[in-house]
């Protein structure tokens, strides 16, 4: 994993394919899906050749399920290995969580339970597939709705021991980490500074739906007040880290989303500049 800070980037969707590559918008990188460029050529690969001219990509599973207790999937690694070489990604991503029981493909990123089984097997798969691979993972906390009983730590202390187990490195989503602490009431700061700041390689902002008594990760609205101020504080004692804004549904605009872009830019940059200075 090449260790750089790439500064502020968009999730590149089909909508503003074309328009990124006409204009070359003042955006710093962009973030792919990896599964959408399992495939030999067409359309996707074509923009995505064109955009790889002008800006640094990363790319950005969802399908890998890492902590499933099933086989790992053999085809779906052969396929992503063989998108990496093409790519040729500065880092490559995925959700710290499973999809899969059994013979049932959820399609939904379910948060693990937070034990030493739990642990130990994560740290194996996660070593078993960078081998295969032959490259580093970075790996996202997930919202979640629920817990678990067998739970023997909080998610906070797992995610540190897993790092300093296997040195894995994380993709921090902010709006992720505020929906769980609004949805089981704990402290946003308190799990954010339990997680070594080496350990941070990238950060995801996005938007969440509020119903009152909970908050549903939605990626479909724009980063609420709560998550920007989350965001601000984080980021004035972590330092430069590659952040983007991550949007999946009701896209919008590109010039909307670049205005999101830049707001986290003014909100964070002062900060970020005096520490190199102090350095």
């Amino acid at each position: 994993m090449k260790e750089q800070f790439l500064g502020f980037g968009l999730g590149l969707r089909a909508p503003h394919l074309e328009q990124i590559i006409t204009e070359k918008p003042a955006v710093d990188w962009f973030e792919v899906i990896s599964e959408n460029y399992f495939v030999a050529g067409g359309k996707p690969w074509y923009y995505l050749n064109k955009i790889r001219e002008n800006y640094p990509v990363v790319m950005h599973g969802v399908s890998m399920s890492i902590g499933s207790t099933n086989a790992l999937n053999i085809d779906y690694l052969k396929s992503l290995k063989e998108t990496i070489a093409r790519v040729e990604p500065q880092w490559v991503s995925d959700h710290l969580c499973f999809t899969q029981v059994g013979d049932i493909n959820s399609h939904d990123l379910l948060p693990m339970p937070y034990t030493q089984e739990s642990l130990e097997h994560l740290a194996s798969r996660i070593h078993q597939v960078q081998a295969y691979l032959g490259t580093e993972m970075i790996f996202e906390n997930v919202s979640s709705y629920l817990t678990y009983k067998e739970s023997q730590m909080t998610e906070w202390d797992f995610l540190a021991a897993l790092h300093h187990k296997t040195g894995c490195r994380y993709l921090m989503d902010v709006n992720n980490v505020y929906v769980s602490a609004r949805n089981h009431q704990f402290d946003a700061m308190t799990y954010l500074n339990a997680i070594p700041k080496k350990a941070i390689a990238q950060i995801h902002l996005a938007g969440h739906q509020d119903f009152g008594s909970h908050i549903i990760d939605t990626h479909d609205e724009d980063v609420s007040p709560p998550v920007w101020d989350l965001f601000t504080r984080y980021a004035q004692q972590l330092g430069p880290v590659s952040t983007m804004i991550e949007r999946d549904d009701n896209i919008g605009t590109l010039e909307a989303l670049i205005k999101e872009l830049d707001q986290a830019r003014e909100l964070v940059q002062p900060f970020w500049q005096g520490m190199a200075k102090n350095e």
